[in-house]
């Protein structure tokens, strides 16, 4: 294992992104998003995913120098075209537009379309908090996930986001896929030549089997419940918002005809619109006093803290306090990469000419 510290990462990660194209500003915010994603410990989405970018880049999908443009916009909404740029500058530009429509209307809601993979949702709820504001932030992705009672990968995990400030306590963020088991986590399993617990995944029949590598054979991740007993139908439905919300309101792919970043999943010959984004703004004073809310979500925080644990070294948690613990560790001591991922950057580094000596 190798420990490197946030900052010297975020300017390696950087040097990588203006080597694609990508502008000073926009190279940055990409670098942001994939540290922050190894700060607070989702690795699946954090500097593993730097190969699919990478060959997004090379089969010209992406280009770094594009911007993001308007296509529609009115007083709380807008539609912003990604062309073709990577996600996390196009997500960037969203929410932030959010926030400034909620400064306005009260709320600001906008989707994207012509984008890619984005890191984590939880970056761009995130942006509200230091407004007073709640944020919000959903993806679709590849279909990798079976729908309820299918056997075939036809949604994506689809990821969301929800941060809520608060007043005395860190702030509540959400951020989790809708599926049991992210594409990232099987390829650090298969990786690893680990199997996963059974009830994630199944194979082409729809057989539940533990194979961490069965995406590569046909096979597909089970929605959230995975069986009816324990309600595959609501996870199903989950996923299928965010779908709808994020794909198909602003016109990207979605479910089955999202052109896929993977090789192993083929190229079915559509039209690549991208995948899409939904984000939205909430400020709390056009609701009610903030003061008075803040109040409210400690009281909250405090009655969930507060409640009984099943086991006594097992205390409630409340969402986001794995990530914010993990991110105050990677401040303090540094962010962990294996031994791998650490060879990997540097051999991304020896391809684009970035000086070994930023990864210490």
């Amino acid at each position: 294992m190798k420990n490197i510290k946030p900052a010297q990462l975020i300017l390696y990660i950087q040097q990588l992104f203006r080597s694609m194209g990508c502008s000073i500003d926009d190279s940055l915010i990409c670098a942001d998003v994939l540290v922050k994603a190894e700060m607070r410990g989702i690795s699946s989405h954090g500097l593993s995913r730097l190969p699919e970018y990478i060959a997004l880049f090379d089969n010209g999908r992406v280009n770094g120098s594009n911007r993001p443009v308007f296509v529609r916009e009115r007083v709380s909404t807008a539609l912003i075209d990604g062309n073709k740029t990577f996600g996390m500058i196009s997500s960037d530009m969203a929410m932030r537009t959010a926030i400034e429509k909620a400064k306005v209307a009260g709320t600001g809601w906008v989707s994207v379309r012509n984008s890619y993979h984005f890191g984590i949702a939880g970056y761009y709820s995130m942006l509200a908090l230091e407004h007073n504001m709640i944020g919000i932030a959903m993806t679709n992705a590849n279909p990798l996930v079976a729908p309820y009672r299918g056997s075939k990968g036809m949604l994506g995990t689809n990821p969301m986001s929800v941060a809520i400030p608060a007043l005395k306590n860190p702030p509540i963020v959400i951020d989790m896929a809708t599926a049991p088991i992210s594409r990232g986590k099987l390829d650090i399993f298969a990786a690893a030549g680990m199997a996963v617990e059974e009830g994630l995944v199944q194979d082409h029949s729809g057989k539940g089997v533990t194979d961490s590598s069965v995406l590569k054979k046909g096979g597909a991740i089970l929605p959230l419940g995975v069986d009816t007993e324990h309600a595959a139908h609501k996870g199903y439905c989950l996923s299928a918002m965010v779908d709808l919300l994020s794909a198909v309101l602003p016109g990207a792919n979605f479910g089955p005809l999202v052109v896929p970043t993977l090789s192993y999943l083929g190229n079915r010959g559509e039209e690549d619109r991208g995948i899409g984004h939904f984000f939205g703004a909430i400020s709390i004073d056009a609701f009610r006093d903030v003061s008075e809310f803040f109040e409210d979500v400690d009281l909250w925080i405090q009655l969930l803290r507060e409640a009984p644990a099943i086991d006594k070294n097992l205390p409630v948690l409340v969402p986001g306090d794995p990530e914010r613990v993990n991110e105050t560790n990677s401040i303090e001591k540094g962010i962990q990469l294996t031994d791998e991922l650490y060879d990997e950057l540097l051999m991304v580094g020896a391809r684009f000419n970035i000086p070994l000596k930023l990864l210490g």
